[in-house]
């Protein structure tokens, strides 16, 4: 895979697994360019939310490399790639249940790497308004919804040039899942670089510049987000058959 000067993530070649003689991953590769929304999908198993884990530095892999805005950050530790200008927002437990909303967000501009914690803080209520009407309220007495925008509101704070996204969507309900992805969408727009998980692969892909379909922990497909919507083999074997 050629990465370029422009790429917010290069990932090329990873090997990786939780136990050595079960490998996830079988050299998946990705970019990502500053400014873009890219999604990963696939079947479940095919190693999506492992080859995150990679990338955000929970798992170390065997080979390959994983570039962000050109510097080598294979196998460093979580903090030191959120460092470099990395959000993160797990699946699950991705806020802290007895902390209020503003004491989250407030953990989260910790990362900050220039600018004003306060305004941060200020500019993550406005973005988000249901988080300003809670803002004293503990995070664990919010709704899925709520919950999930105040993870990406703290993975926002520090103003990374990447958030990258694990599942999203899951476990929202229909309403919610509109407001999530139109958040995501709105914080595309304005310049920060996107990498999604997605069981919602349609909605995802219709979103996303480019997406990349994960099978067995290989590139199966990848392309423009609606063109693989539209692919009959990418429609026939991972999104449940009808083009959309």
């Amino acid at each position: 895979m050629a990465e370029t000067a422009a790429d917010a993530l290069a990932v090329d070649g990873i090997e990786a697994g939780y136990f050595r003689d079960v490998p996830i991953l079988n050299g998946a590769s990705l970019r990502v360019g500053r400014g873009e929304m890219v999604t990963i999908v696939g079947p479940n198993g095919a190693g999506k939310s492992t080859l995150v884990r990679v990338v955000i530095g929970l798992l170390e892999p065997w080979k390959g490399t994983v570039l962000v805005a050109g510097e080598d950050l294979t196998g460093r530790k979580p903090h030191a790639v959120v460092r470099r200008g990395v959000g993160y927002v797990a699946q699950r437990d991705n806020v802290f249940a007895t902390m209020s909303v503003r004491e989250n967000l407030e953990l989260g501009v910790l990362s900050l790497r220039d600018g004003d914690p306060s305004a941060r803080t200020e500019a993550m209520l406005e973005l988000f308004p249901r988080l300003a009407e809670r803002r004293s309220q503990p995070a664990g007495t919010l709704s899925g919804g709520e919950r999930q925008m105040l993870a990406l509101a703290r993975a926002l704070v520090a103003g990374p040039a990447l958030l990258i996204l694990d599942e999203p969507s899951a476990g929202l309900s229909p309403a919610a899942v509109d407001l999530i992805f139109a958040k995501i969408a709105e914080i595309n727009a304005g310049g920060v670089a996107v990498l999604m998980v997605e069981q919602n692969a349609r909605r995802a892909l219709a979103l996303s510049h480019r997406g990349y379909v994960l099978d067995g922990g290989q590139n199966r497909f990848e392309g423009p987000g609606p063109e693989l919507l539209h692919d009959p083999k990418v429609v026939d074997l991972y999104l449940g058959g009808a083009a959309a």
